[in-house]
């Protein structure tokens, strides 16, 4: 086989590996109660240890949302600056 036709067999399958779960998305902190911030944090939990905060009307890149978190609540991994970590769904609109 041709590197080219191999290439344009194994490309859609690398383009399913890369799924919505790695896809980058653009957010608004947004829905905070007034003078409050965001708190990124160290896992997917409410009780992880806080990164940081970012200010509401923010933009920030998240990589991916999951629900399947002990608590059920949805979570996104996020990137605001030189913070990772994760952030609830909730205070983030698409931008």
């Amino acid at each position: 086989m041709r590197p080219a036709t191999r290439l344009a067999f194994t490309l859609p399958a690398l383009l399913t590996l890369a799924g919505p779960a790695h896809a980058l998305e653009a957010f608004r902190v947004d829905g905070l109660p007034r003078g409050e911030g965001l708190t990124i944090r160290e896992t997917p939990d409410a009780a992880a240890p806080a990164l940081g905060q970012v200010p509401a009307g923010a933009r920030i890149r998240g990589f991916g949302c999951t629900p399947d978190t002990p608590s059920g609540l949805t979570w996104c991994r996020v990137k605001a600056g030189p913070i990772l970590g994760w952030a609830r769904r909730r205070y983030l609109a698409p931008d």
